[in-house]
C-alpha cells in the first residue's frame, strides 16, 4: 500500500529542523547503516541521504539534508512521505546520532591519554556521531546474513531479498528515487520461501537463524527500550546469535559506544596493526581497546577511519556461489 506522500507531490507528510553540531558529518555518522553503496533501503542526494524503513505506523521514505552557512550553526532539515513519516521524523535525531554525547571522550585531559593516531582521526573527523536507530529487526537480519561468510556475498544477498520482498519505498519515483525500497517486514521475512534464500546465496543455518529470531519479532523491537548491554544479552539467548552479532546490531540501533565485534574476521587483526604494528587475535584486541573501556566501539570507528590499512596475510575467505545448484 502506498504511502500517504506517495500522490500528493512534494509536500512532505511530516518535517523537523534541528541544529547541527559543530562540524557534523551526515556521511561518517550514517555509513555504519548502510550495507554499502548499492543498499536499495538508502540513496545519496545532494548535500543529504534518503533512507526508507518500516515505523510502527508503517512505511516512510526520508530524506536528510545538512545545510551548512558560513559562520552560523548548521541545521538537518528532515522530510519524510507514507503513513510511518511522523513516527520516521520523531526517530530522525537518534537516528543521526544528534542524542550520541562525546563530550567525556573529547576532554582534553581523555584525549591526551589517547594513542596519536586515535587523536589525530578525532582531530579530522569532529563531526563523528554514532546513530540509534531503534529498529532492532532491520540492523538483525543484513547482520545474520554476513555471518561466516564475506562481505560481497552478504551484501548480494541482501540486495536480492529487499528488492524481491520488500516494497517501494512512498513515493518512489516520485518524490523519492526510482528503486528505493523498504525492506521486508518481520512477517515478509517469515514468509519468504526457503528456495528463495537458496537462490540469494543464503545458506540453511542462516536463513535459520533468522527465521527462529523473527518469530519473536515483537520482542525483539522492545529490545529498543533497553539498555545496549541488556538488548545484547536478550539476542544472544536466541539460538544462533552470538556476541558478534549482537554486538554488529546494538552499535546500529543503541548507539553503544563500548560494544566491540569480537569474532569478526579481520576486525581483532585490524585494531593490533593499528595500535601496535603486529597482528593479533581477539584476546589481544581486548586487551589493547581496556584502557578505554566505556569508549572501545569509539576508538574502533576512529582508527577504521585513521587511513590506516593492516596488511592482508594467508588464506580470503572463498566466497561460495550455490545459487546454480
Amino acid at each position: 500500500m502506498p504511502g500517504r506522500g506517495a500522490g500528493r507531490g512534494s509536500v512532505p507528510d511530516a518535517e523537523g529542523i534541528w541544529k547541527a553540531p559543530e562540524h557534523y558529518s551526515l556521511a561518517a555518522t550514517c555509513f555504519p547503516l548502510q550495507r554499502g553503496d548499492a543498499d536499495p533501503c538508502f540513496a545519496a542526494h545532494p548535500g543529504g541521504l534518503w533512507a526508507a524503513f518500516t515505523t510502527p505506523e508503517g512505511p516512510a521514505s526520508l530524506l536528510v539534508t545538512n545545510r551548512t552557512v558560513p559562520g552560523r550553526a548548521g541545521e538537518l532539515r528532515v522530510r519524510a512521505w507514507g503513513d510511518g513519516a511522523a513516527s520516521a521524523v520523531e526517530s530522525a535525531p537518534a537516528m543521526l546520532g544528534l542524542a550520541d554525547d562525546w563530550s567525556a571522550f573529547d576532554d582534553e585531559a581523555h584525549l591526551a591519554r589517547l594513542p596519536r593516531l586515535v587523536r589525530e582521526a578525532r582531530r579530522r573527523n569532529p563531526g563523528l556521531r554514532l546513530p540509534a536507530t531503534g529498529r532492532v529487526v532491520d540492523a538483525l537480519v543484513p547482520t545474520i546474513l554476513e555471518q561466516k561468510v564475506t562481505t560481497l556475498e552478504a551484501r548480494r544477498a541482501y540486495r536480492y531479498l529487499v528488492r524481491r520482498h520488500g516494497t517501494p519505498a512512498p513515493g518512489a519515483g516520485h518524490v523519492a528515487p526510482q528503486g528505493l525500497m523498504v525492506a521486508p517486514t518481520a512477517v515478509a521475512w517469515l514468509r519468504i520461501p526457503s528456495w528463495e534464500w537458496h537462490r540469494a546465496g543464503v545458506g540453511p543455518q542462516r536463513s535459520a537463524t533468522v527465521m527462529r529470531a523473527l518469530r519473536a519479532a515483537s520482542g525483539l523491537e522492545r529490545l529498543a527500550g533497553l539498555t545496549a548491554v541488556e538488548a545484547a544479552a536478550a539476542l544472544q539467548s536466541i539460538p544462533g546469535i552470538g556476541v558478534w552479532t549482537a554486538a554488529e546490531v546494538t552499535q546500529r540501533t543503541h548507539a553503544d559506544p563500548d560494544s566491540v565485534s569480537v569474532g569478526d574476521y579481520h576486525l581483532a587483526h585490524f585494531v593490533g596493526y593499528a595500535l601496535t604494528g603486529a597482528r593479533t587475535d581477539d584476546a589481544g584486541m581486548l586487551r589493547l581497546l581496556e584502557p578505554w573501556r566505556g569508549q572501545r566501539q569509539r576508538i574502533v570507528r576512529l582508527l577504521g577511519l585513521s587511513g590506516v590499512r593492516a596488511p592482508r596475510y594467508g588464506a580470503r575467505m572463498t566466497i561460495q556461489d550455490h545459487r546454480g545448484h
